[in-house]
């Protein structure tokens, strides 16, 4: 199989080839085949730190903060705040949009919405180790939608380093599996949803529109903010909170949110620019990558006992996710001596 990718129809992959023009309202980040392999380590390595840094957050500062959809409007509130507080000092431009292009940003923000949700109703209805390992396929189906939406070809030990990555992460979470029929479907959905996300992101950056990671975020937040307290109210999350603050959110709360928003901001641009640089079949690796990463904090940080299978689990996932980035590596090099 050829590792050089090739594309069919007008909607070319243009992730995975090199502009010809640049884009010069948008010169900050560049696309997954511009940027050299140190760079794509460097973004990779912000956006983990970001993530394992919020994580840590909030198990040790947040606390159980049971409300699963405020949280997800505080994210996406201080996403627009800090993307508007960058424009205003000229960190970048907004695109003039289309009527069209402006729907497709708010169906975006719809899909934003109805993944976290759909995450959210099968998580209670399946156990999470069976929730893990479903999610552990998403890198097989970003593949996928490349490969029959795209056209896009890839290496065959691409697709064989997949298998102990996605492998390797069902041991680490091994555990008790449950689920319902609902539940299979539903959290199958979740995964599709997921995937189909992480690729809009991407073309969104990298297809017709181009936007810039800054600017993408600025559209999307607000509306996917909006969404997210309308979810909170039907839910019934914010007369729960109310009632739980009957005279107001206290200073430190109010502190303790200030700073997950802040962490939650860092995390989305660098998961945005990232996601730019790296591509959407790298961020669903990444995915896989986190599960093991939190078990082996857990380990560290909280003392969480796993058995043997879950530890060979999580040395199987990261040997994939290395064979998987010298394969990327050594593909990369040779469309570049072409």
């Amino acid at each position: 199989m050829s590792s050089s990718p090739t594309f069919k129809d007008k909607d070319e992959d243009l992730e995975a080839q090199v502009p010809l023009t640049p884009q010069p309202s948008h010169p900050t980040v560049k696309t997954e085949q511009e940027v050299s392999g140190t760079t794509k380590l460097l973004y990779l390595a912000v956006y983990f730190l970001c993530n394992i840094s919020l994580t840590i957050y909030n198990k040790l500062i947040l606390g159980k903060f049971s409300y699963p959809w405020l949280l997800t409007a505080l994210h996406a509130g201080s996403a627009s705040i800090g993307c508007y507080i960058l424009l205003l000092q000229g960190r970048f431009t907004l695109t003039k949009l289309s009527l069209q292009q402006n729907v497709v940003l708010f169906l975006f923000s719809i899909l934003f919405t109805v993944n976290i949700a759909t995450s959210n109703v099968s998580l209670a209805m399946v156990s999470i180790p069976f929730h893990q390992i479903m999610r552990s396929t998403c890198p097989f189906f970003a593949v996928l939608i490349y490969r029959f939406r795209y056209g896009r070809s890839y290496p065959r030990d691409t697709y064989l380093s997949l298998i102990p990555l996605v492998l390797g992460v069902g041991l680490a979470t091994y555990g008790d599996y449950y689920f319902t029929a609902a539940g299979f479907i539903l959290t199958f959905l979740g995964v599709i949803l997921a995937v189909v996300k992480t690729v809009a992101t991407n073309r969104i950056m990298t297809g017709a529109l181009a936007l810039s990671p800054l600017e993408t975020l600025l559209r999307m937040s607000p509306l996917a903010c909006a969404q997210a307290l309308v979810c909170a109210i039907a839910s019934g999350e914010l007369a729960g909170f109310r009632e739980q603050n009957p005279e107001g959110p206290s200073g430190a709360l109010i502190l303790t949110l200030a700073g997950n928003g802040l962490l939650a901001f860092c995390l989305n641009y660098s998961s945005f620019s990232t996601n730019k640089v790296a591509g959407a079949v790298t961020m669903t690796v990444c995915g896989n990558i986190k599960q093991c990463l939190t078990i082996l904090l857990g380990i560290v940080l909280f003392g969480v006992k796993v058995g043997f299978l879950n530890g060979v689990g999580m040395v199987i996932a990261l040997a994939g996710a290395a064979w998987y980035s010298a394969v990327e590596l050594r593909s990369k090099t040779q469309r570049g001596g072409r």
